[in-house]
Parts: C-alpha cells; structure tokens; sequence
C-alpha cells in the first residue's frame, strides 16, 4: 500500500517536472503585443488576447507563449472587438454583397442586413444567406413582405401583424424593422413598419426621405413617431433627417430632445448618404452617431469606400476619438440589436471576434457622396479577422510562418 503511494507520487512529480511546451497547448491562438481597446471591458492598454475552442478565455498582460498552439505577434498593432455593422445588404437586390467577402477584409465579424428580405421571402434569404455565411448575421425585416426585391411603395404588402409574427418566429436571426425607400407621401409606411416593431418588441430602422412633397418632416418622425431605441440612419444625409437648421447650421433643437428620449442616430455611409458640410458642423455641435454603419452594397462600396475602416477613419478625421469611434462600432450597435454582451466586446468566455487594426499616420484622402475630398493625418487598415477563434482573413500574412520554416506545406484553404 505505502509502496504504491511512493510511486504514484514519483509519478506526480516527474509530471510536474515536465516542460510546458511538451504538455498539451493550454491556447488555440494568442495574439501578443497588441494595444487592446476594449470599451465594454475599459481596457485601453498593451495585452495579450488568449483564445481556446472558439472563445475568449484570457487579455492579460504577458500571457506565456509556451502555452499556445498558434501565437501572432500584433506589436504596435490595436486589437478589437470584431467590427458590428448593423447597416449592410446582403439580399433582395442587384447591388447585394455576399457578407463574408465583404465583411471579413474590413475586421467586420457582424452584420445585419437592412430590409433585403420581408415576411413573405425570408426562409429564401435564411437558405441563400444565413445558412451559408461564416460571418454572423442579423437582420431588419422589410416592413414591405417581399422585402427589397419587392414593390417598396406597396402600402397593401406592408402588413404589420405578419411581419411581426415571422420575427416572434425567428427571434434569434431577426433583431426587428426596416422601412426604407417609400416614395410615395403621408405616414403609413412609418407607422405600419412601427406598429410591427411594437408587435414585436424590437426596434424599427427607418430610411426615408423628408423631401417637401412627401408631407413627412423630421421634427414629427423624431419626436411623435419614433420610439426610444428606434434607429434612423443615413444621419449625415440632407435628405432623411434635417439634423441642420438651414440658416443658420446649428443643430436643430428637435435632435437634441429626440436624443434626449432615446431616439438613435445611425450613420450608414453608403453611396449618397455621408455629406462633409452636414457631419462637420454636427460633429463641430457635439452630435455624433450613436452607431458607425457602411450601408454597404455594390454601388457604395465602389464610389464612397465605406466599409468601416474608412467609415470609423472619416469621423476620426471629424475629431472623434480612437476609443470612441471603437465604442460606437462595437458595443453600441451590439446594445442597439440587443446582442450586447454577445457580442462587442473581448469579454471572457465571449465568442472570439476580433479585428486587428493598424492606424497608419501621413495625408490621406477621404471623400463624401458629393463627390467632395477632405485630407485626414490617419486611416484605419484592418489586417487580421478572427471569427469564432479562425483566423478568416490576414491582409499581411502575419499569423504565416516563413515560406522555408519546418513544417506542413497544405493549402490554406481551397
């Protein structure tokens, strides 16, 4: 009996005499060097992030490096939340762009499409998108029932009970509604896709035009129709919210009190919907957006650049600060969905999402849907995305071992 102990001790103790690095890895990935900005935490400082099985499980400073299958070195590098873009098209029209190609290369780990599917299509787009993406989706149901691809003037197709009914249906996909692209006037297409967000309990993105022969003004849709949490993007636009006063470009007193009552304001770049002379002077009056979104599709993507590296890099430019404009790309649109603290946030025991952001200094030229430039001192790049704890895209090749380094030579991937 006391011989057995004596050797099972001896066992125990050659164990714990064992190099670590001959020892199972205690990490999949960890990311050294890298200054970690992660508002949801108040971490603004050098950590390492540890991954394993796909989540966070340690940011601390000098984790051991004996302890990781894969470690990349992302010195001088920042290291964030994964991106949340909660104003994208991904289905329903010409210009939709599959998400993970799209969202990926910008450090973009989540994404919402805006309005591209309604009650009557959304199993379509469950099947063509949801089921096939890496990246992870939400969606804004169209308040119209065949969504984008539909007539979106059709006020008989808007049918608030059905819209909610498929969201109460898909409560894990669909986050709530989308009104967008009625040109016709009056406030039905308002009130019916409000009307389905209240059936549903979920928020309501409008996007439609205040122009003078629609009989809709901002003061009312911010001030009597919308809710607290409802979203109203395309912000910096002339044409969806008068945010100005015209004659004297101060911030009109009805933003301020929709604000105060917990109206949100969402940017959505896009290809017409960023003006410099609007985001200037709001900036300039101390009025950003709650939420930093591209409304990227093929048309924006191509004219404007706005992904949202180079959106977040345009309200650096206006004087946002980098751990703002961090905040408000991650945690903000994450509280907006109701997602937060699933994701927008390096939390531990959270989903491993992360992008990897230089900030380059020098000149730079950033341009509106004017067509107008501005020259900015700094520009965000993102070099590497993980998603899930995979590491799905690397601008660089910074997580490559050299090209003669021992080892397999497999394909990447096919």
């Amino acid at each position: 009996m006391h011989g057995t102990i004596r050797i099972s001790l001896a066992v125990l103790l050659a164990l714990a005499g064992t190099p670590a690095a001959a020892q199972e890895s205690v990490y999949d990935l960890l990311l050294t060097g890298g200054h970690v900005i992660d508002p949801a935490n108040d971490i603004d400082a050098v950590r390492d992030v540890a991954v394993r099985d796909g989540k966070i499980v340690q940011v601390a400073a000098a984790i051991p490096t004996g302890s990781a299958k894969r470690i990349v070195d992302v010195k001088g590098l920042y290291v964030v939340p994964g991106l949340v873009d909660i104003h994208a098209h991904h289905y329903g029209y010409a210009g939709s762009l599959f998400p993970d190609e799209t969202a990926f290369p910008a450090g973009t780990t989540t994404v919402v499409d805006a309005g591209g599917p309604g009650w009557r299509n959304f199993e379509d787009y469950q099947e063509k998108i949801l089921r096939r993406a890496r990246a992870r989706v939400f969606t804004f149901i169209n308040s119209v029932g065949l969504g984008m691809g539909g007539e979106e003037d059709d006020i008989e197709d808007m049918n608030p009970r059905a819209t909610a009914d498929k969201i109460l249906a898909f409560p894990d996909l669909i986050v709530g509604v989308k009104n967008a692209h009625f040109g016709g006037s009056g406030w039905t297409s308002v009130d019916r896709a409000i009307e389905a967000g209240r059936l549903s309990n979920t928020p309501v993105i409008l996007d439609n035009t205040i122009l003078s022969w629609t009989g809709r003004d901002t003061r009312t849709k911010v001030l009597e129709k919308m809710r607290p949490g409802d979203i109203h993007t395309h912000f910096y636009n002339d044409r969806h919210v008068e945010i100005l006063d015209r004659r004297t470009n101060r911030v009109q007193p009805y933003m301020h009190a929709a604000r105060k009552r917990g109206v949100l304001f969402d940017l959505g770049h896009g290809g017409g919907s960023f003006l410099w002379p609007v985001a200037d002077r709001a900036m300039a009056q101390d009025f950003p957006p709650d939420t930093i979104s591209t409304d990227l599709h093929a048309g924006s993507i191509l004219s404007t650049e706005s992904d949202m590296p180079n959106s977040i890099s345009k309200m650096l430019l206006l004087g946002m600060p980098l751990r703002d404009v961090v905040y408000r790309s991650t945690v903000t649109p994450a509280r907006t969905i109701k997602r937060f603290p699933q994701v927008g946030t390096l939390g531990e025991g959270r989903d491993a999402d992360i992008a990897v952001l230089r900030l380059d200094e020098g000149v730079f030229s950033f341009h509106d849907a004017w067509g107008k430039k501005r020259l900015g001192t700094q520009r965000l790049l993102n070099v590497l995305t993980v998603r899930a704890g995979e590491i799905v895209y690397d601008r660089d090749a910074i997580a490559f071992p050299d090209w003669d380094a021992p080892g397999s030579n497999g394909r990447t991937r096919e």
